[in-house]
């Protein structure tokens, strides 16, 4: 069975509820999807005031744990066109496994979320990107087969370097992730499954 890590950092919920449909679509493959959290670091007085969702659903994930899964899907909001500090932090202490070539060869793929049409969804995922890079992971996003992203009909996130969805700051944040981009995060869940059990079947053929 392959096994897949859907990892995530969400302030509001909109990553949380990306990370859903990505899992969803991770199951829709036959594989078998984890949704794991990374620590918060904003301290809890200060987040309460700023209203964070805390979702408690989710376990925090550990660094250790990483090299068990075939594939890692990463859910970042972005930060300034960046990934968030959380999401940052929680890689920065890979040094170890990345010593050791532990997740050389295993997929890697990334989501978003931003407050505007132009808020730098494809820099915060190519940012990540270059993490994931330097570990040696093979990279999968959102390909063109998923029309979705294509569409014009309708204001919407998504793009061939990963999912996305526009949460509004202009509003407070209140818009929800859209039908069309929970397919998007669904479609990479499912695609991204597709690749790693394709890798893992290479990898067990070359041993035999």
């Amino acid at each position: 069975m392959t096994n897949v890590l859907v990892l995530y950092y969400s302030s509001y919920g909109h990553i949380a509820t990306m990370a859903d449909a990505v899992a969803r679509g991770v199951r829709d493959a036959g594989a078998t999807a984890v949704l794991k959290r990374v620590p918060e670091l904003v301290p809890k007085e200060i987040a309460q005031k700023a209203g964070y969702k805390v979702d408690e659903r989710a376990e925090v994930a550990t660094v250790a744990e990483l090299p068990g899964y075939d594939a890692i899907i990463l859910g970042t909001p972005t930060r300034f066109g960046n990934m968030a500090s959380q999401m940052k932090n929680f890689l920065d202490q890979c040094g170890g496994i990345w010593f050791e070539n532990k997740l050389v060869g295993k997929v890697g793929s990334v989501f978003t979320s931003t407050g505007s049409q132009h808020g730098g969804q494809e820099s915060t995922i190519l940012s990540v990107h270059t993490v994931l890079l330097h570990l040696g992971m093979v990279v999968v996003g959102l390909p063109y087969i998923f029309k979705g992203q294509m569409r014009m009909d309708e204001i919407t996130g998504g793009s061939p370097y990963g999912a996305s969805t526009l949460a509004d700051d202009g509003k407070g944040g209140d818009r929800q992730p859209s039908a069309n981009e929970l397919d998007g995060a669904r479609f990479q869940g499912r695609h991204v499954a597709q690749v790693a059990r394709a890798l893992s079947v290479a990898r067990l053929g070359k041993a035999a």
